[in-house]
């Protein structure tokens, strides 16, 4: 078996499960997840060899916004047709660019005027400079073209719904073919903080479609329930990646092994209250607390519903250690923001990232609602992906074992 064979991931139809792994939208906060796939592809390394890369062992891998682009870079192919980037290349990528992406001015006083009057006509910075890393980096890629599975949700204002780029719709109608660097540029463009993509695509027959696209976060800025969801659709349609899958019922969430990566949040420390928010108009909303309290209230909203809905779910069908949810809440000041790219920031979102390794396992109270530390056989995060990555592995092992040249990928 070549490697390029052997590296490939098989179809779920000879294995235990179906694979997803999620990381949520929050813009330069995506140093945390950064530092924790590196981790998770540490162990894969250790149990598979130098060359293993995350793209290998998950049938799906979904992201949004900064989620998104992360996702995009794991799966998009090189000239050798492996991953562009390793899990470790996210973190330095993040800490070179992200100074450009969302620079930041140094004389406080103007700074804020400048912050206050860009809020109010127009995008505070003007992503040319992430436009162009993008797209050199990505390339002419086609959403097609990724190693494994991609789910990316953004949101057509002009349409005003959600639109969600996957690989398995790419390949079926080409109109949703896009590019990556297109559907990246798209799903990150949070309202406010950087301006709305336009694009088109074209069929076959030579009709374009156009796209106007926003931050995928107003869809799902915690994109796990959209992943399990595309599989559960491709499944009942008996889709070739998933052909002759026949014991897998759609809502058997049991066949599900999920790993869902939060980008931190500051709900612990209650930076906004009734009393201040009454006072708030447009202004406010938009930039009370030193941030963007509407947006910030849209994500947090988005991750936590998702989490408390997957949790009750896998804990209803008794899989609880199929789904691990990794997010840290105590986020606090300029490290809870999703463009402070200062040096000293991005440090401290890498460490808050090596520190939430460390931090026990922790999962929805289904009565509070809250995210609480798991009392029984839990562990750290940290030993938690230890055994997520053995539980890859062997899946792995386990379909390259019983694929056979007939089988459909």
């Amino acid at each position: 078996m070549s490697s390029s064979s052997s590296s490939k991931l098989q179809s779920p139809i000879n294995g235990k499960f179906i694979t997803i792994l999620s990381i949520d939208g929050g813009g330069i906060r995506g140093l945390i997840p950064a530092t924790i796939l590196e981790y998770l592809e540490s162990q894969l390394q250790e149990l598979d060899g130098k060359d293993a890369r995350l793209a290998d062992y998950f049938d799906i891998i979904t992201g949004t916004s900064t989620g998104g682009l992360v996702t995009a870079m794991l799966t998009a192919p090189n000239k050798d047709n492996r991953p562009l980037f390793a899990a470790k290349d996210i973190k330095p990528f993040y800490l070179e660019h992200g100074p450009n992406i969302f620079p930041q001015n140094n004389m406080i006083l103007i700074g804020s005027m400048i912050k206050g009057w860009k809020f109010l006509t127009g995008p505070k910075y003007n992503g040319k400079y992430l436009r162009r890393v993008i797209k050199e980096k990505l390339g002419e890629t086609k959403l097609h073209e990724t190693l494994t599975n991609v789910v990316i949700p953004t949101f057509d204002i002009k349409n005003m719904q959600p639109t969600i780029f996957s690989t398995f719709e790419a390949k079926k109608h080409s109109i949703m073919n896009a590019k990556l660097s297109d559907i990246c540029i798209g799903t990150s463009a949070a309202p406010t903080y950087l301006p709305a993509h336009n694009f088109q695509t074209q069929n076959e027959d030579g009709k374009f479609h156009e796209f106007n696209l926003i931050d995928g976060a107003i869809a799902a800025n915690n994109p796990t329930l959209i992943a399990i969801n595309e599989a559960t659709k491709q499944i009942f349609e008996r889709t070739p990646y998933f052909k002759n899958f026949k014991e897998m019922k759609p809502t058997n969430y049991g066949k599900f092994l999920v790993l869902s990566i939060g980008t931190g949040s500051a709900k612990l420390e209650h930076k906004y209250d009734a009393k201040i928010a009454s006072n708030w108009g447009i202004f406010g909303w938009l930039t009370g607390g030193g941030s963007n309290p509407i947006i910030d209230a849209f994500a947090d909203a988005s991750d936590d519903m998702v989490d408390y809905h997957i949790s009750v779910i896998f804990q209803s069908v008794d899989s609880q250690k199929h789904y691990l949810r990794i997010q840290d809440d105590t986020l606090s000041g300029a490290d809870s923001t999703v463009d402070i790219s200062t040096k000293e920031n991005m440090n401290k979102l890498v460490e808050i990232g090596t520190n939430v390794l460390k931090k026990p396992v922790s999962r929805v109270n289904l009565q509070t609602g809250l995210f609480e530390q798991c009392k029984k056989d839990g562990g750290t995060n940290e030993e938690a992906l230890k055994e997520f990555a053995k539980l890859l592995s062997e899946e792995k092992k386990i379909r390259n074992f019983k694929s056979s040249p007939t089988d459909e990928s």
